[in-house]
This record gives structure tokens, sequence and C-alpha cells, in this order.
């Protein structure tokens, strides 16, 4: 991606409440709002397609009255299908889902589209770009893992930057209103990496909500450093 696209590009933060502090996460949901984020990711784990355990629809449906952020669900579960409706219920705004072992995924994202939601895919690390060309036209959204999923603070797996380019390559061929966001080890180090190669949306966790003075200044770095990027 040229400096000309990167500039004219508005790169989109989705902070993952995975790694807020729970205790204190009604009050975090809100400054995230008021700090410039544009949607919240929230991650469901099942301790069965990934090896964790987060959490489910009834966060959604306590987060939903404090925010007017988007919520994202990114769906780390080994039947989506069978918790759709619980989590459009509780207030989910769109849902991403693996192509790692679900047993119909075309069924699942029809599913999703006849809730009348926006759907994404998401490929994991060691899962090749090609298995989303019959698929690509059909998505909002792909996210390309950068870290195998399941825990928050991990590093990018250098061998996902590639593999980003390529499918930034094939939404422009395929499907060019389609974004394309990144998760795992996003941090001001990372995040630029991302972007030159392509990214339009990156989930950010533990580099927001583990820095010293605060989330609002977690997300202000964060930015500043994307900003550099599309003027380096």
């Amino acid at each position: 991606m040229n400096t000309e696209e990167l500039h004219n590009r508005r790169v989109k933060l989705a902070p993952s409440i995975l790694s807020a502090d729970f205790a204190r996460l009604g009050e975090q949901v809100s400054q995230l709002e008021k700090a410039g984020a544009d949607r919240s990711h929230v991650d469901v784990m099942d301790g069965h397609f990934v090896p964790n355990i987060s959490f489910g629809a009834a966060i959604v449906q306590s987060i939903r009255p404090v925010t007017r952020l988007p919520l994202e669900v990114h769906l780390m579960i080994s039947d989506p299908d069978f918790f759709l409706e619980q989590f459009v219920e509780a207030g989910g705004d769109s849902f991403l889902v693996h192509w790692e072992g679900n047993n119909n995924l075309y069924r699942t994202i029809r599913r999703i589209k006849e809730l009348e939601k926006p759907v994404g895919v998401v490929i994991n690390p060691a899962t090749p770009a090609l298995v989303l060309k019959e698929i690509l036209g059909e998505v909002n959204l792909v996210l390309v893992m950068t870290i195998n999923p399941g825990f928050g603070g991990q590093r990018v797996l250098e061998m996902t930057v590639p593999k980003i380019r390529q499918v930034r390559e094939m939404i422009e061929q395929v499907n060019p209103n389609c974004e394309l966001e990144l998760d795992g080890g996003i941090d001001p180090t990372t995040a630029p990496i991302g972007v030159v190669a392509g990214a339009d949306v990156l989930v950010v966790g533990s580099t927001i909500f583990d820095h010293a003075d605060g989330v609002a200044a977690g997300m202000k770095h964060l930015q500043v450093t994307i900003d550099q990027a599309g003027t380096s």
C-alpha cells in the first residue's frame, strides 16, 4: 500500500474488552467511547474451540446500556449457530466467525445475514488466505489473527504479515467494501506494520487497558503511531 493510500485511509480501532479490568468494565467501556474508539471487540471463548473461557451473552447485555459503540462479537466457540440469537438479543451489533472448525460456514454466514447483522470471517495464523476465495464476496469483514487465538498479551507472528498483504489484494479484487481487521499483539510498534500491510481495523487490548496513564492515553499513543505510518 502506497503512502497516498495510507494518508487517505482512516484506520479504525476496536478495543477488546477481554483486556479490561472487569471490576470497572462499564467505566472502561465508557472511556473507550469518549477516547474515540470505533467499536468494542467482544471475545467469546468456550474452552473448546480455544483453550480459554471468557464470557457469554450476559456480558454483552450488561455493557449495552453504557455505550453507543457498536459491539463486535468474535465467536471463538465450537457451535456459533446455536448462540447467535442469544447475542443478538443481548445487543451484539456484528458477528465474526472462524473458518476453522465450522461445519458449514456458508450456512452460518447466511444465518447472521438473516438476523440483519454484519458478518465477518476469521482465519487463524496457520490458515492460508486462499480459503477465503469462495466466501469473500459474502462478508463485510475479514479478520486475520496475528496470534494464535485464546489469550491476550501475545506477540505478533511475523508469518502473518505477508498474508495480510495477500488478503488486502484479494479484497480489492473481489469485494472492495469489505474491511480487513487484525487481532493479536497490536501495539505502537506492530500497529504501523499492520496498517502498511493493508489493515482497516485494529483490535487492541493490553496496549490500551494496561497503559500507565489510563485508557484514553493508551488510545492516543496508539493513534499517533498509526498517523505517523500514514505520513512516513
